[in-house]
């Protein structure tokens, strides 16, 4: 947990100290078009994430209907301490940037690249099934906040792949 919290920390430095990046989508108020947005990259990504992670092993379905509590629980501490400095740092800071060096689809690409191999140290060994089911959601996650450059609808895309991964897949 220290390491996201020190990454939210780094965020808010760049972000109000460095350098006063344009276009970050930095405003975590809800609207509507950031909910629908995140929503629907969510559901886009939601069923390769099931054909890859059990095609490759990395996901096993566990039938459970899970308490209200544990769903509102998953849901505030994911976005809070996960999705949250995550999406700050690789869309309104990393991929913010490398789109005005490389391109749209190249910062996109590269960010989703990046964000995938963050994760590389789950597990015991490098996990690469791991690594590149976070690459092909940092693509959507992108998308997300890429839309209307609003970091809330890739923390809600975020949130959603996490809490369902934790929920029905671990």
């Amino acid at each position: 947990m220290f390491p996201k919290l020190f990454l939210a920390d780094v965020v808010l430095y760049c972000f109000f100290v460095v350098r006063r990046l344009e276009g970050t989508g930095y405003s975590l108020a809800p609207t509507r078009s950031a909910l629908i947005t995140g929503a629907r990259e969510w559901a886009f990504y939601v069923p390769i994430a099931l054909i890859l992670g059990e095609l490759t092993g990395f996901i096993h379905f566990h039938a459970t209907v899970p308490a209200a509590l544990n769903v509102v629980g998953g849901v505030l501490i994911t976005s809070l301490l996960i999705a949250v400095p995550e999406e700050l740092f690789f869309r309104s800071i990393l991929q913010n940037l490398l789109e005005t060096r490389i391109g749209k689809n190249g910062g996109l690409l590269l960010a989703a690249i990046l964000f995938g191999l963050s994760h590389f140290n789950h597990g015991a060994t490098f996990n690469w099934r791991y690594v590149s089911l976070a690459s092909i959601a940092g693509i959507f996650y992108g998308r997300a906040w890429r839309e209307h450059r609003q970091v809330l609808a890739a923390i809600v895309t975020h949130t959603g792949v996490d809490v369902v991964w934790s929920l029905w897949f671990r």
